[in-house]
């Protein structure tokens, strides 16, 4: 049985007023979320991931130093469907926290270094809840303790700054968690920490994820999360997305010259691969947003590209089941693989 769409994003864009001019930082994005679910969203830095997120949460600046076109149509528990685009500033203050929430990407500048962890934590329940400080503080320690941190009632009056990056991370997970959101974005939430920490956070988010069905939207640029944690993938590339799919398909048979090179970028530690080759780095860099490529975005990049891959952009057409690929040579470059 299919589960339900909580989140419909559809021709999402996003474009920023600068003193050089217009700069579409995001470019007619959309897909789908379902209710449990995982998608990652991968790719280099400066390809639109962040922006899509904080697009989502109506977190950029306001017009008209940030113009949003597009929709993003979300289903609440009680079934009724909103465009987060389109709320008014109070409507969406009453979602952003409640029924969505956000990880940042670092802690430590995401905490307010001047407020006790409880307080912080405690701020959003009676925002959303309306429940007194004292019951608001008890809830704040039964999440601490959810999320793994030891003694959490004594943890409530500390500051951001007595604890780990580890323990900071988990605090910001409770944070986001403590209003039983339908939606969680983590916006790269294991960058910072050492690879033990990333496990045990990954392996944390999971066990919340089943126990609350809640669905998440996992930013990150790290093949090896995605891997572990993700059900399906969408990888963006210069603000726009390249291809999409199940996590298995396009982990093992990617289709687009650039996931291809995201793949063959990451470190293997099987004993085939040990000593073999280098590994692969994809030539040049992200274009300037303010000056891209008339044709495909990659094409500068790619060394499968053709004059024709220079003139016109390809459109995100569906290769097989649910699997979308932007690029007009990926029939040929599949069956050379095969």
């Amino acid at each position: 049985m299919k589960s339900e769409n909580v989140l419909e994003v559809e021709n999402l864009s996003v474009t920023f007023a600068t003193e050089r001019g217009p700069l579409q930082a995001v470019r007619d994005v959309s897909f789908t979320l379902h209710a449990g679910e995982t998608l990652a969203l991968v790719g280099e830095s400066g390809s639109g991931k962040s922006v899509t997120s904080l697009a989502i949460m109506r977190l950029t600046p306001p017009a008209p130093l940030v113009a949003l076109g597009g929709s993003v149509l979300f289903t609440g528990a009680d079934g009724g469907k909103r465009d987060l685009v389109t709320l008014d500033p109070d409507a969406m203050r009453a979602v952003r926290g409640n029924e969505i929430s956000m990880i940042f990407q670092e802690p430590m500048t995401s905490l307010n270094p001047v407020h006790r962890i409880g307080d912080q934590i405690a701020e959003a329940i009676t925002f959303h809840e309306h429940i007194s400080a004292r019951a608001a503080l008890d809830r704040a320690a039964g999440l601490l303790d959810k999320v793994g941190i030891p003694d959490a009632r004594r943890r409530l009056s500390a500051y951001p700054h007595h604890l780990s990056g580890g323990m900071r991370q988990r605090v910001m997970i409770a944070m986001a968690l403590a209003c039983n959101p339908r939606v969680l974005i983590a916006d790269e939430p294991t960058t910072a920490l050492d690879v033990t920490v990333q496990a045990q956070i990954l392996e944390l988010m999971k066990e919340l994820q089943q126990a609350t069905g809640m669905a998440v939207i996992f930013v990150t640029h790290n093949l090896g999360v995605v891997a572990e944690i993700a059900d399906r993938v969408m990888v963006m590339y210069s603000g726009a997305i390249v291809e999409k799919g199940g996590v298995v398909p396009l982990m093992t048979r990617p289709l687009m010259p650039y996931t291809q090179g995201l793949l063959h970028s990451v470190p293997r530690l099987d004993p085939e691969a040990l000593g073999l080759s280098p590994l692969e780095a994809i030539p040049g860099s992200v274009p300037d947003p303010f000056r891209l490529p008339p044709g495909c975005t990659f094409a500068p990049r790619c060394r499968h590209r053709e004059p024709a891959c220079e003139a016109a952009l390809p459109t995100l057409e569906a290769a097989n089941g649910n699997h979308d690929v932007r690029c007009r040579r990926w029939r040929r470059l599949a069956e050379a693989r095969a």
